[in-house]
């Protein structure tokens, strides 16, 4: 396989943890270089349902090896939480078969608190975040007063760690009416975790180096979607990192020869979950059906997540920002029941036709989508396998979307199984 970097290119949610399940049968590392446990990745494996955050896909499958790089950010409770879990289901995860970068910034219990205290205050105005301290985690790590996985090691150098981190909280938390923290409660409570996470620590950027030189098969996982990206995403109901292909790099902390071939993970229609600007947005009937058919819940939060048709326009620029070669489609059986499905190929502003979002949040609430119509195809795809199998007009709406977005269809996974994949083109870097 060579090096393939997954990534979401729309608000997360698109299917991603299936694809690289099934990726990493090829693969010999799985790599999860940006992000936190606010992602969520559901595999169903031979009738067996895992649900993960933090850990890499590949860590249900015997034989490979996960990598959690610096660009992401650990939570030592919730990664030794889900470590348990998965446990419990009979997946083995030892320091042997999971690395995770010693220089990776933690997310200590004040950047949740703070996180979910922000919440609060901003009443209708709040961006709709999961509360679990990952924003506040990378701004701490940018303001360079983070808290690093190998300072664990360090409980002398530790401590000045926490007292600078703690001058900026313990003021931010006054002032949100909160009791200020104590370097020694934060010292205890590192203290709880630390002899079982720091045997994890590695020299990530040493192991994917021999890893390359080797020969070895790498998968890049990426999690959240481009349109939540920080810099390029629908500012400010965003995450806290890039998520792009090119942050595999960078996150993963090992650069050389790039991150061979992309592939980006699109729904056959659109959904997000929280706050934030939704062009295709259905509040209607038909969207209640799509969150039904497709079971539209958050894996991590379970929150409802709000649906509506397929947005060519947003998928055209996620293809461009993320640099993808191909993309895989998700979910088409949840269309079947439709006598008709829209696609929206531009978006009218003020009366003027333009072809993407602009930045500014005022001027995205004024948006409205310009869709095309296309009839409905009234059998049932679940499970095929052949695109040969599929109806017609499943096939032209396929067709439409590679037009529209100017990138080819790899695949197209047409159920939660594993199994139920259809292959088009090759994904090889």
């Amino acid at each position: 396989m060579g090096r393939v970097t997954v990534i979401g290119l729309q608000w997360g949610d698109e299917g991603k943890g299936k694809i690289v399940d099934r990726l990493s049968e090829s693969a010999d590392v799985v790599i999860r270089f940006q992000g936190g446990h606010n992602a969520g990745h559901t595999l169903v494996i031979d009738g067996q349902t895992y649900k993960l955050s933090l850990l890499p896909s590949g860590t249900v499958r015997p034989g490979k090896i996960g990598v959690i790089g610096a660009g992401a950010a650990l939570d030592p409770v919730a990664f030794l939480q889900e470590v348990e879990r998965v446990k419990a289901q009979n997946i083995t995860v030892t320091p042997e078969n999971l690395k995770i970068a010693q220089n990776i910034c933690l997310i200590l219990s004040v950047h949740g608190e703070l996180d979910r205290l922000r919440e609060e205050a901003a009443g209708a105005a709040k961006i709709g975040t999961t509360g679990r301290g990952i924003g506040p985690a990378y701004e701490d790590k940018v303001g360079r007063r983070a808290v690093r996985l190998a300072d664990l090691r360090d409980p002398e150098n530790l401590r000045g760690r926490l007292e600078r981190l703690l001058t900026h909280h313990n003021a931010l938390r006054v002032g949100l009416g909160a009791a200020p923290v104590t370097v020694e409660a934060l010292e205890a409570e590192l203290a709880q975790t630390a002899s079982q996470i720091l045997p994890y620590a590695a020299d990530v950027t040493g192991f994917l180096h021999q890893a390359q030189q080797e020969g070895k098969s790498l998968l890049y996982e990426g999690a959240q979607g481009v349109l939540l990206d920080v810099d390029h995403g629908t500012y400010p109901y965003v995450t806290s990192s890039n998520t792009g292909a090119a942050q595999a790099m960078t996150g993963g902390g090992y650069g050389i020869g790039g991150y061979g071939y992309g592939l980006g993970i699109l729904k056959a229609y659109c959904t997000r979950v929280g706050s934030g600007p939704f062009p295709t947005e259905l509040t209607d009937k038909t969207g209640e059906m799509l969150g039904e058919r497709g079971r539209e819940f958050g894996t991590v939060t379970g929150r409802k997540r709000r649906c509506g048709w397929f947005d060519a326009v947003l998928a055209r620029r996620s293809v461009m920002i993320a640099g993808v070669h191909g993309v895989a489609l998700t979910k088409p059986d949840v269309l079947d029941v439709f006598e008709s499905l829209k696609i929206c190929v531009a978006y009218e502003l003020d009366g003027n036709k333009i072809d993407y979002l602009p930045a500014s949040v005022a001027e995205q609430a004024r948006v409205k989508p310009i869709y095309e119509e296309f009839p409905g195809w009234g059998v049932t795809t679940e499970g095929m396998k052949n695109i040969n199998d599929m109806p017609e007009n499943a096939v032209k709406y396929f067709r439409k979307i590679e037009e529209l977005i100017e990138c080819p269809i790899a695949m197209i996974s047409t159920s939660p199984r594993r199994e139920d994949m259809i292959f088009l083109r090759e994904t090889k870097n």
